[in-house]
């Protein structure tokens, strides 16, 4: 979602502020502003893409300042337009603010601030902190007082900053449900959404928690909660530095992330297994020798890998498994228990559903274990335990490796389970992760035979609508191919239950229309596999395009196929794992075919930090 950016210390706060708003671009956004304070406030911002700020920023006079804050917009209150960009000022245009999240009783702020005389002059809901600020300065409270004071009278999720001229070598963040992140150096400290924002100066950071207010000056960090009492925080180092940001020679960075899934994977699959042959999850210390049911609770891409996960976790470890949306999980008031396993997964650690599915289930008794891959972020921090997946950063906003490395952890999470309730015996679990050791050269054997994939996604540019179809774990990597030309190329897509096919979606096809089938393995799913070569009989009788991905080996289905996509072949529950990638590069090559930006998608956001 929104991208935010702070920085206090020695060098031009213009540069440094706009190089980390650059670096938030993968968030989403369709609007950008910077503030700079030196004697003076001075604001700039535009709607559009950053080069509409970068254009109106050389052709202005602001000051040279070393304090400055800087916004990327995802629209939620009022049109995506000049006015509305962030940042927002107070009356007299001494105080700026900038804001991730939606304040939710902001309508009653707003009124009571006109009532006060206050003109705000935008739509939006971020627009009253400003004037709030102005209030409270004007009773004597200083910057970082007045922020706590605003703090406890809002509701909703928000992460905050602020600039005040009358304190110009100060910046106070705050953060609640919303990410907030510090960074230290030597002579300057930073806020970021996410430690993108500065990496390239530091690897120093401070996570935020939960409703902290943060006083950033050059020298010094001072953290307190909304009533002003002192709280410490962990301090920890990012592993990984900014030239990991960059595209590596691609001309996307989705086409580098979905390169890079085969190390993704080997570093997810990284000291998992002890001396003695035995899996080992050091950040799973739960009792789950009591589980008697596991919910997995998650969004989009992430739902997908849960929807496979189920397949594992009730095959290995004999657990029933239930897979929810998060954005409907706590709204239907599910049966929980301390019986209950939840896990959620989020690749950012701050998707908000994921994150209010996650403290219901806690406030219900229900354990919780996070599959996560940024440290430090807020679901693994308030889950019981976590599962981290080392993906490294995923800057393209449509989800490649992240995807992978959440599946490798489900399987991980699932053969763990069966170890602790020994519902397998000890070799199978071994062969099992033998063979998912050579999950990173499946794929990597894949990435060598995609060019066929690429020139058919060129061809078929100027369709319309293309559907895909599958069985068993086969179906929730269709769904996931639709989700990612819908995300991509802006195309009617759909996944659907192959077996599901004369129950209603066989009315679709029509001639020409091409549908992608993912077929399971002759070997492992025979009976499902002669089920869904009929099916792939009867869309092409109807004049189907037909595109076959099947494994190396399958030679039933070729007579059937206008085109074939073949994958190593691997055990059945792994079979996502291959399946999957040729899709990835199908979207992005048919998306790019039609001139669309590949790696930030209209209307889409990195991270989800609102409901």
């Amino acid at each position: 979602m929104c991208g935010i950016v702070g920085y206090v210390g020695s060098r031009l706060a213009i540069d440094v502020v706009v190089d980390g708003l650059a670096r938030l671009e993968y968030r989403g956004y369709d609007s950008a502003g910077i503030a700079l304070v030196n004697g003076k406030l001075s604001v700039q911002k535009r709607a559009g893409k950053l080069a509409n700020l970068r254009a109106a920023l050389a052709e202005s006079s602001l000051v040279e300042a070393t304090v400055g804050i800087g916004h990327t917009r995802w629209a939620t209150h009022g049109a995506p337009t000049d006015q509305n960009a962030h940042p927002h000022t107070d009356c007299p245009a001494q105080v700026a603010v900038i804001h991730n999240g939606i304040i939710e009783n902001f309508a009653a702020l707003r009124a009571g601030l006109a009532e006060k005389g206050h003109i705000l002059a935008s739509d939006t809901d971020t627009e009253v902190v400003a004037h709030l600020i102005e209030d409270e300065r004007a009773t004597g409270a200083g910057l970082a007082e007045a922020m706590r004071r605003v703090c406890r009278r809002l509701e909703g999720a928000f992460t905050l900053l602020a600039v005040d001229t009358a304190e110009p070598d100060l910046v106070v963040g705050a953060r609640r449900n919303s990410p907030l992140v510090v960074g230290r150096g030597v002579g300057e400290n930073f806020l970021g959404s996410d430690v993108s924002a500065f990496i390239a100066h530091t690897r120093r950071a401070i996570e935020l928690g939960q409703d902290q207010v943060v006083e950033l000056r050059a020298h010094d960090v001072t953290i307190t909660d909304f009533d002003g009492i002192p709280v410490s925080c962990r301090e920890f180092v990012v592993d990984w530095d900014a030239t990991a940001a960059e595209k590596g020679g691609h001309d996307h960075f989705m086409l580098k992330e979905i390169a890079e899934q085969p190390r993704a994977i080997a570093d997810t699959l990284l000291g998992r297994v002890d001396e003695q042959g035995r899996l080992r999850l050091d950040e799973v210390r739960l009792p789950l020798g009591t589980v008697d049911k596991m919910i997995i609770v998650a969004c989009g891409t992430s739902y997908h890998a849960g929807l496979i996960a189920k397949h594992a976790v009730e095959r290995w470890a004999g657990l029933p498994c239930e897979v929810e949306l998060a954005s409907e999980f706590r709204y239907r008031d599910p049966i929980l228990s301390s019986g209950t396993l939840i896990v959620v997964i989020s690749q950012s650690g701050e998707t908000m559903d994921t994150l209010m599915a996650l403290r219901h289930a806690r406030e219900q008794g229900s354990a919780v274990l996070a599959i996560c891959n940024v440290n430090g972020s807020t679901i693994p921090r308030e889950a019981d335990a976590v599962i981290y997946t080392h993906a490294g950063p995923e800057i393209a906003v449509a989800s490649t490796k992240a995807f992978l490395t959440q599946l490798v952890a489900c399987y991980l999470m699932a053969l763990y389970l069966a170890q602790r309730r020994r519902t397998l015996p000890d070799e199978e679990i071994a062969g099992i992760l033998a063979r998912l050791s050579k999950a990173p050269a499946d794929v990597e054997a894949v990435l060598t035979t995609v060019e066929p994939v690429r020139e058919l996604a060129r061809t078929l540019k100027n369709q319309r609508c293309v559907l895909f179809l599958g069985r068993h774990v086969g179906y929730p990597v269709a769904m996931e191919g639709a989700l990612k030309l819908k995300e991509l190329a802006y195309m009617h897509a759909e996944g659907f239950a192959a077996g599901e096919l004369k129950h209603g979606p066989i009315a679709l096809i029509e001639e020409g229309l091409p549908v992608v089938v993912v077929v399971p393995s002759p070997k492992g799913e025979p009976t499902l596999h002669g089920k869904i070569v009929s099916n792939i009989q009867e869309i092409r009788a109807r004049g189907a395009m037909t595109v076959v991905v099947c494994e190396d080996g399958d030679t039933a289905v070729e007579p059937y196929a206008d085109a074939l996509i073949r994958v190593p072949a691997v055990p059945t529950l792994l079979q996502p794992l291959v399946t999957t990638v040729p899709l990835q590069v199908f979207a992005c090559e048919l998306a790019s075919a039609k001139g669309l930006d590949v790696d930030q998608p209209r209307n889409l956001a990195k991270s989800v930090t609102v409901e």
